[in-house]
C-alpha cells in the first residue's frame, strides 16, 4: 500500500478571531492512500495550538507511509495504526483508509462508522470576536442564506453587545456561545445569567482545560447545556467529565480521526451526555470525515470550509445551512 501527500494552503474569506488568536490562513497537507487500483483521501491542517506545522506533519507521515508499504490490506492497516503525539495526522491517516475501504466496497464512509441512515443536517456558522454592528452584518447575511444556528466566539468587552446584536438579526436561531475557555468560572456564571434572555442554547468551554471541579460548578449554576471541548479529547477525559457536564465536543483533530471519535461517542453516551461534532477551519475533504458521523450528535459545528475563500473540495454541502452528503463511496467528495 502507498501512503503520499501533497501541501496547499486554505485562505479563509475573512480573519477569525477567538478568544486567544486571530486567523487569517492555515496551510493544509492532502494525505493519499492507494492500494490495488483505488486512492482514499484524508487531510489534516497546521495548528499552533495543536503544536502541528508543515515539517512536522511531514516528517509523522513519512512514519505511517513506512508502516503503509508493510500492508496490502487497508483495513489491516487502519487496526495497525502506530500511536503517534499528533491526533490530528493520524485522523488524516484514518479518513484516507476510510475513503478506501468505502471506495472499495462501493459504499458510503457512513456506514462504515454505524450511520447508514442519513438526513440532512444543520451545521452551525461561527461569528468570530468583533464589533456588534459587524456581527449583526455577519448574522443577517447568514440568516438570509438560510442558517439556523449560529455559533458565536466571546470574550472582549463587548460580549453581551455583540449577543443582542446578533439575536436582534436572528431572532429565531439557536445560538451557541463558545469563549474558548477566556472566562473565570465566576464571569461565566455572572455572564451567563445576564444572557439568559437572549435564548442561549449552549456555551462551551467556558474557562480554561484543566479544572475539572471549577467547570461542573460552573455547569451547575447556569441554565444552558456547558459543553466541555479542550477538555474531552480521549476517552478517559470523556469519562471523567461524566456528572460535571452536559456534553462534550468531539474533534477528529483532537482524538484522532473516526475509529477514536466512535470510541469517545460511546464513553459520552455511557455517562450521560450529549455530543456536539465540532472542527478545525478545513477543506471540505477534512471536514468530510466529521459529516459522516453527524447523525450521532446533537449539536453540529462543521463548517470549517465555509470560512474558505476558495475550498478546493466539494461534496458536503453547507453553503445554505445544511450539510449534504451523496450515496457516493467514501468520504463523498471531489476536487474542484
Amino acid at each position: 500500500m502507498r501512503l503520499d501527500w501533497t501541501v496547499y494552503r486554505l485562505e479563509l474569506t475573512t480573519p477569525l478571531r477567538i478568544s486567544r488568536s486571530t486567523m487569517a490562513r492555515r496551510d493544509a497537507v492532502r494525505v493519499v492512500v492507494s492500494c490495488d487500483g483505488h486512492v482514499g483521501h484524508g487531510e489534516v491542517v497546521t495548528s499552533v495550538y495543536y503544536g502541528l506545522d508543515v515539517p512536522r506533519i511531514i516528517v509523522l507521515l513519512k512514519e505511517f507511509q513506512a508502516v503503509a508499504a508493510d500492508f496490502d490490506d487497508p483495513a489491516a492497516l487502519l487496526a495497525a495504526l502506530p500511536e503517534i503525539d499528533a491526533p490530528g495526522v493520524t485522523a488524516a491517516v484514518d479518513a484516507a483508509l476510510h475513503d478506501l475501504i468505502g471506495q472499495r466496497l462501493g459504499v458510503p464512509v457512513r456506514e462504515l462508522v454505524g450511520s447508514p441512515q442519513w438526513s440532512d443536517t444543520p451545521t452551525a456558522y461561527t461569528i468570530g470576536i468583533s464589533s456588534p454592528e459587524q456581527a449583526a452584518r455577519q448574522a443577517a447575511a447568514l440568516v438570509a442564506r438560510g442558517f439556523r444556528v449560529l455559533k458565536v466566539k466571546l470574550g472582549s468587552e463587548h460580549d453581551e453587545a455583540v449577543l443582542a446584536a446578533i439575536r436582534a438579526m436572528a431572532p429565531d436561531a439557536r445560538l451557541l456561545l463558545d469563549p474558548n475557555g477566556g472566562w473565570s468560572a465566576e464571569h461565566t456564571v455572572r455572564v451567563m445569567d445576564r444572557m439568559s434572555d437572549y435564548g442561549v442554547n449552549a456555551v462551551e468551554q467556558p474557562i480554561a482545560p484543566g479544572q475539572l471541579e471549577s467547570l461542573a460548578w460552573v455547569s451547575e449554576r447556569v441554565a444552558v447545556p456547558v459543553i466541555a471541548d479542550e477538555d474531552a479529547a480521549t476517552v478517559a477525559d470523556v469519562r471523567a467529565l461524566a456528572g460535571a457536564v452536559a456534553g462534550v465536543n468531539i474533534k477528529l483533530a483532537k482524538c484522532g480521526g473516526l475509529s477514536a471519535a466512535r470510541e469517545l461517542i460511546a464513553a459520552a453516551r455511557e455517562g450521560g451526555m450529549d455530543v456536539m461534532l465540532g472542527c478545525l477551519v478545513a477543506s471540505s475533504l477534512g471536514i468530510a470525515p466529521a459529516v459522516h458521523l453527524s447523525g450521532q450528535a446533537r449539536w453540529i459545528d462543521l463548517d470549517g470550509h465555509l470560512l474558505l475563500a476558495h475550498d478546493p473540495w466539494q461534496g458536503i454541502g453547507g453553503e445554505d445551512g445544511t450539510l449534504r452528503l451523496t450515496d457516493a463511496p467514501g468520504l463523498g467528495v471531489v476536487a474542484r
